[in-house]
C-alpha cells in the first residue's frame, strides 16, 4: 500500500518541478491536471477495504482537478490570447532550484515530526510541504493570473494531501471539505481573471499597480 501511495507523491513532487521550469501555459495546465489525477487516485490505495464514499469524493477529485479546472484555464487562457509566461518575477531555473531546495528540505523535515506509524512510511507529509511550497513560489514568481491560478492549484494539492492524513477518522469531511473551498476559489479567480482581460486587455497582474481611486 505505502509503495503504490509513494510512487504516486513521488510522480507529484516531480511534477511540482517540471511546473516550476516551464514558461509554456499549456505545459503548466497539462502538469497540474496530471498531479490532480495522481492525486485523486491515492484514496484508493491507503483503504484496506473498499469504501463508497471514499471512492466517491476521490472520483470528484479526479474529476474536477484533473478535467473541470484544466478545461476552464485553457478555455480562458484561449480568450486571453496568451500562452507563454515571459517575464517572471523569479525565473525559471532559479524556481527549479528553489523548489528541488524545499523539496529537499521537505523530505528532511518531516523526519522530524512526530508521525503516526501508519504515515512515518509514506511520502505524504514531505509531499505536502513540498507541494505548498511550490504553489507559493508560482504565486509570488508568475506575473500572469492564469499561471497564478496554477499556483494556488499546486498549493491545494499540498492542503489535500495534508487532509489524506485524516482519511481513516473523517474521509467525506475532509475530502469534501477540499473540494468545495477548491471548486469556490477557483471560480472567483476565473471572475477576476475575466475582469482583469475586460480592463487591461491583458492577464498580466503587474498592470494592476496603475489602479488608482
Amino acid at each position: 500500500m505505502s509503495s503504490s501511495v509513494n510512487l504516486l507523491i513521488g510522480l507529484a513532487m516531480g511534477l511540482n518541478l517540471l511546473a516550476l521550469g516551464s514558461s509554456r501555459m499549456p505545459s503548466v495546465i497539462r502538469i497540474v491536471a496530471a498531479q490532480g489525477v495522481a492525486l485523486g487516485l491515492i484514496p484508493f490505495f491507503m483503504e484496506d477495504r473498499f469504501g463508497w464514499l471514499v471512492a466517491l469524493v476521490a472520483a470528484g477529485t479526479v474529476a474536477v482537478k484533473g478535467l473541470v479546472i484544466p478545461n476552464l484555464l485553457h478555455r480562458a487562457m484561449r480568450t486571453a490570447k496568451i500562452d507563454r509566461e515571459i517575464e517572471p518575477s523569479i525565473g525559471f531555473v532559479p524556481s527549479m532550484l528553489l523548489g528541488a531546495g524545499g523539496t529537499m528540505a521537505a523530505v528532511d523535515g518531516a523526519q522530524l515530526l512526530p508521525l503516526l506509524s501508519e504515515h512515518a512510511g509514506t511520502l505524504l507529509v514531505p509531499g505536502a510541504l513540498a507541494s505548498i511550497f511550490t504553489g507559493f513560489i508560482l504565486l509570488i514568481g508568475r506575473v500572469t493570473a492564469i499561471s497564478q491560478v496554477c499556483g494556488y492549484l499546486i498549493l491545494d494539492n499540498g492542503i489535500y494531501l495534508i487532509g489524506l492524513l485524516l482519511i481513516h477518522s473523517t474521509p467525506l469531511l475532509v475530502e469534501s471539505g477540499i473540494l468545495l473551498d477548491l471548486t469556490v476559489a477557483v471560480f472567483v479567480i476565473g471572475i477576476i481573471m475575466d475582469r482583469i482581460q475586460r480592463a487591461f486587455d491583458s492577464l498580466d497582474t503587474r498592470k494592476l499597480t496603475v489602479l488608482r481611486e
